[in-house]
């Protein structure tokens, strides 16, 4: 069953430039990841305080490692100052996944 994690962050704007780089650094830290099929942070574009993420897992496991990597717990640290509202985040457990048509 693959893992998938969905959500936004609202930023504060005079702080944008700092959050892409800290996303950025989580990414790519993540992407090399055992069992990381997908990493990503996005802008809307037509708000630019409003980013969102998408994860995908391999297994529940591959995320519960995720979770206690030193790349984590630094992205943790420094997010706070950045944040507007609370992240929505949510996880889903996908049993089957194709393309659309």
């Amino acid at each position: 069953m693959m893992i998938v994690v969905t959500g936004s962050v609202r930023i504060r704007t005079e702080h944008r430039e700092a959050a892409v780089r800290a996303a950025l650094a989580m990414a790519d830290a993540t992407r090399r990841e055992a069992g990381c099929r997908a990493y990503r942070f996005s802008a809307d574009l037509a708000d630019p305080a409003l980013f969102y993420v998408h994860e995908e897992w391999e297994s529940a496991e591959a995320l519960a490692q995720h979770f206690a990597t030193p790349h984590l717990a630094e992205f943790n640290r420094q997010i706070p100052a950045f944040l507007a509202a609370p992240p929505e985040i949510t996880r889903f457990e996908v049993s089957a996944a194709g393309p659309l048509a």
